[in-house]
């Protein structure tokens, strides 16, 4: 098990990565080279030779392998991302970049997305070069630039450009999967992610006739633009769990004593309480309006208006989401995908889920361990490309009352340092024996 300097080393790299302002403002302002000299010089010091790897100037990753004991089996890949969301210190209750602990938690942009999973990695390699283990198989690390924005700087690039560091590798793991989710009612569930839906960032422009703001004017790009818009945001996407989100609400309706009755899923849902919140977002494709962008004189109408919509589809629903996009857009508004990646499925009933549910059992008895699939996407998307199959498993032990998924680029973020001494003991259980 993980030793003692181990526990003190995640709680200081978690800090101190967090004080590595790695900002990522989009289109390429970010830049994530100091936390990745960071990360190589602990990796060094475990007696690795990580490499960095660039493919801009300044947004660097760092890969490094750990040989296992083991070599006709296939490697693992455990990855986590360095670069995270904006913050405004004006905001936060302490500021997003102080890394500071306060009665027993690390405060800081990162603290849960997801610098708090690199400095278990640094920490646990760390921990089997002074006890001089090795894993069963070859685990390869990997931290990334660029997985807030499109990844093209981070594992797009590496799965694109240097495969060759990946040779071997099988399955993946890294964030969002693992944390307690307390359903209010004494129960304590940890959701292992066994998938996540493909990202569709979409580019909306609707052209009209330029004009004084006082005229008759049938051809306002504003307008058309608003009412695709208004389509979009209302629409009720049909029902379409995958075999992943089937599995979870089998699992969670056996929990609370409920029939499975997947063929009125909604209905379920509502019988659930808090746990629904485990699924209710990937039941369904979505399409949510995030921006948008047109004028520049309040008496002129424009000749063109531009939004963005955050769009999500499940696997196998890709040409449903086309199709649909097509219909609520209309004749006068044109769209094209910003941003597309793949939707993800791992095996349930793989040897690596089932490793990764003994070692929660081990450390939270009182645990029950329901498979789900990611709302969002993670660089395991990028990676998929490579024939790595991706899981998500950062493990934390959280109290009761403690949002972990409000965490995720929202203010005052935090992680409470006993859930890091959680998460580099089954994590490191878990890559042992993996």
């Amino acid at each position: 098990m993980a030793d003692g300097q181990a526990l003190d080393e995640v709680v200081r790299f978690t800090s101190d990565l967090i004080r590595i302002d790695t900002t990522n403002r989009g289109a390429g302002d970010c830049r994530e080279r100091p936390a990745a000299e960071y990360a190589a010089e602990q990796l060094a010091g475990a007696g690795l030779e990580p490499t960095l790897l660039e493919r801009t100037e300044g947004r660097t990753n760092v890969v490094a392998r750990v040989e296992g004991t083991d070599p006709s089996a296939g490697a693992l890949l455990v990855h986590g991302h360095l670069d995270v969301v904006p913050a405004q210190a004006a905001d936060w209750s302490v500021h997003p970049f102080s890394g500071e602990v306060v009665d027993g938690v690390v405060w800081g942009r990162g603290a849960v997305d997801m610098k708090n999973m690199d400095a278990m990695i640094l920490a646990i390699v760390r921990s089997w070069a002074r006890e001089g283990i090795r894993p069963r198989r070859d685990v390869v690390v990997a931290f990334t630039a660029d997985e807030e924005d499109s990844a093209r700087d981070g594992s797009g690039f590496l799965a694109d450009e240097h495969a060759g560091h990946f040779e071997g590798c099988t399955e993946g793991v890294s964030e969002s999967g693992a944390f307690t989710f307390h359903d209010g009612s004494g129960r304590q569930i940890y959701p292992v992610a066994a998938g996540e839906r493909g990202t569709g960032w979409l580019r909306l422009t609707a052209r009209g006739r330029a004009g004084h703001g006082s005229k008759v004017n049938k051809e306002n790009a504003v307008t058309r633009l608003s009412a695709a818009i208004t389509r979009i945001g209302e629409y009720e996407w049909p029902l379409r769990p995958t075999p992943t989100v089937r599995a979870a609400l089998a699992a969670l309706a056996e929990l609370y004593g409920l029939e499975s009755d997947l063929d009125d899923v909604d209905a379920l849902l509502k019988k659930l309480g808090p746990a629904a919140k485990l699924v209710e977002s990937t039941v369904r494709n979505s399409a949510n309006p995030t921006m948008l962008d047109a004028g520049y004189k309040v008496n002129v109408i424009p000749g063109e208006a531009v939004a963005h919509v955050d769009g999500r589809y499940l696997p196998d629903s890709e040409d449903e989401f086309r199709e649909t996009l097509d219909r609520l857009t209309g004749p006068d508004v044109e769209w094209e995908f910003y941003h597309r990646e793949v939707a993800l499925q791992a095996p349930l009933d793989s040897p690596t889920y089932a490793k990764m549910c003994a070692a929660l059992q081990e450390f939270a008895p009182e645990g029950h361990i329901v498979p789900y699939c990611m709302s969002g996407g993670t660089d395991a998307k990028q990676f998929s490309r490579l024939g790595i199959t991706g899981y998500g498993f950062t493990p934390l032990r959280l109290p009761e009352g403690y949002d972990y998924q409000a965490m995720f680029h929202g203010v005052d973020e935090r992680v409470p340092v006993e859930a890091l001494h959680f998460g580099v003991r089954v994590l490191d259980r878990f890559l042992r024996t993996a």
